[in-house]
């Protein structure tokens, strides 16, 4: 068990309806000032969900895993002195008396785990006067817990019963989740789940970085000089991937980023060409291109892409407010992004999502109504609605002084406003997924029209289907349906470490996907 201090930022995660100033984080005091809220676990084997728990209900606050007298909450677990099946749980918060519970410890980790949550969660819940969209759950994949119901048979509102009772999901996340899980299962007939798989393919590089991101991207400005080394090191990669692979059935592409985009036309083409080349596309059902940035779009690029046979893309606004493209770093405007998805019509796409985030700074929910008519008015196929997560590597985290001024919104208002346009739009929920430090505790969610969902995107959030990834960042997770479990291995994130260490990271890759396979037949880098 970790014994140092974790401390956590986050966007604020409150249901209120006012703005709050970002100068220091939402909801807490400046770190100099700010109190400690203990957590001692003894031998309960629960820490990350627990904190996680606590981190909703209490976001910003800073974290120890020692006994602290003067923290503004504490909280212990331990086997009960009484009842060796039981947890001793024990809950003190300033001002309030000590409060003292239990929860059965079962051979079952999976049921114990949940008992724990709950009791704790009905503590919380008491102490802040707080009921959680998502109840205690804390994972990034909500609805996985609903498909697997599903497809045992289970009905819809069984489903529904049962997330309620051990979940406590309020009930319009609980009929989020389960619509989402039921869309999940009737795109995915067809797909072979068995032995299909899927290949995403990392681009590294974006025209800027934004002032929310902490993905794994590097201005391609600066890193215009190696991108040639890049490609080529990619596409040695895809030619040895389909050696390995061949002869299962490859179902989706994704390449993603980073921007691909921010690639010249002429390596997008030698990478799609290698593509087209090498692998066996006769089950391919999708081939998605992120060409997120409108800055780094092209007609070129765009002919490209058709002539490659990509299926699909993505351009992303973000907002159609451009105060705060200008504040977040993006580079394009709002007339860009307009132009850039009438040139993807015309040019025949007619499968094209679009990225937008709630809770961007300084936006109200009238930016948001003003977004959402901007985006009505194109009739995309597919929107993702993105809730703000700001991660701490973020440079509205790193740099906060810098950005003293910005305000936020309600997250939780915002995102019903755009579940409205989405299906008076008449799409449907799709996909959905969590992440941490997320605004207003919500989530992600992918809306699009009937026969437009993205494949990818629900095969990688239900961790059903073997997916290879190839270039810097990515990484390959095989999956054994039979045994309910996968393994995975990860290339570096830095692009001139990718180049100098591919011999290295093909050799790892490898052992996991054809083992049997000697060395020497290996493609010669």
């Amino acid at each position: 068990m970790r014994r140092n201090t974790i401390r956590f930022w986050t966007i604020d995660m409150r249901s209120a309806g006012e703005a709050v100033c970002v100068g220091r984080t939402p909801g807490a005091r400046e770190a100099k000032d700010q109190e400690m809220i203990s957590l001692i676990l003894r031998d309960v084997p629960f820490e990350q969900d627990v904190r996680e728990l606590f981190m909703a209900f209490y976001p910003g606050e800073r974290y120890t895993h020692e006994a602290d007298e003067n923290a503004m909450i504490s909280f212990t677990a331990e086997h009960s002195a009484e009842d060796a099946a039981r947890y001793a749980l024990t809950l003190a918060v300033r001002g309030k008396a000590e409060s003292c519970f239990s929860s059965p410890c079962t051979a079952d980790r999976r049921q114990t785990k949940d008992e724990l949550k709950r009791a704790l969660y009905r503590q919380l819940s008491e102490a802040t006067g707080k009921k959680l969209p998502w109840g205690t759950l804390t994972g990034i994949r909500p609805t996985k817990l609903a498909l697997t119901e599903l497809r045992k048979g289970k009905s819809e509102e069984q489903v529904r019963q049962k997330l309620k009772e051990q979940y406590y999901l309020s009930d319009e996340r609980n009929s989020l989740c389960v619509r989402t899980a039921s869309h999940e299962l009737q795109a995915m007939r067809g797909l072979n789940l068995e032995t299909g798989w899927s290949l995403y393919i990392g681009i590294p590089f974006c025209p800027t970085t934004c002032l929310y991101c902490s993905f794994t991207s590097y201005p391609i400005g600066r890193w215009k000089k190696q991108t040639e080394a890049y490609v080529e090191a990619l596409c040695k990669e895809l030619q040895q991937v389909a050696e390995w692979m061949r002869g299962r059935p490859l179902e989706t592409i994704y390449m993603g980023g980073g921007t691909p985009t921010s690639l010249e036309a002429p390596q997008l083409w030698n990478i799609l060409s290698v593509v087209r080349e090498r692998f066996d596309l006769s089950a391919l059902k999708e081939l998605t291109v992120e060409a997120g940035r409108p800055d780094s779009i092209t007609e070129e690029k765009f002919r490209t892409l058709r002539e490659c046979g990509v299926t699909r893309i993505s351009i992303n606004p973000q907002t159609m407010k451009q105060e705060t493209l200008d504040l977040i770093g993006r580079r394009h405007s709002v007339q860009q992004f307009v132009d850039s998805f009438h040139m993807a019509r015309a040019l025949g796409f007619d499968n094209i999502n679009t990225d937008l985030i709630v809770g961007l700074p300084n936006e109200s929910a009238d930016d948001v109504r003003r977004t959402m008519e901007g985006i009505q008015a194109l009739a995309p196929d597919d929107v993702t609605i993105h809730s703000l997560a700001l991660k701490r590597a973020a440079r509205l985290n790193t740099r906060r002084e810098d950005y003293a001024g910005v305000t936020y919104g309600n997250a939780s208002d915002m995102v019903s406003l755009t579940s409205a346009y989405c299906e008076c739009m008449g799409l449907s929920p799709y996909y959905l997924y969590r992440q941490k430090n997320m605004a207003g505790n919500l989530e992600n969610v992918g809306w699009c029209r009937p026969g437009c969902e993205g494949l990818y995107n629900i095969l990688i959030m239900e961790e059903l289907h073997t997916i290879v990834g190839c270039g810097a960042g990515t990484t390959t997770r095989v999956v054994y349906p039979h045994e309910e479990r996968y393994e995975r291995a990860e290339n570096v994130k830095d692009p001139g470490l990718y180049i100098e260490r591919l011999p290295e990271l093909l050799e790892r890759k490898r052992a996991l996907l054809a083992p049997a396979v000697p060395e020497e037949i290996s493609v010669a880098l």
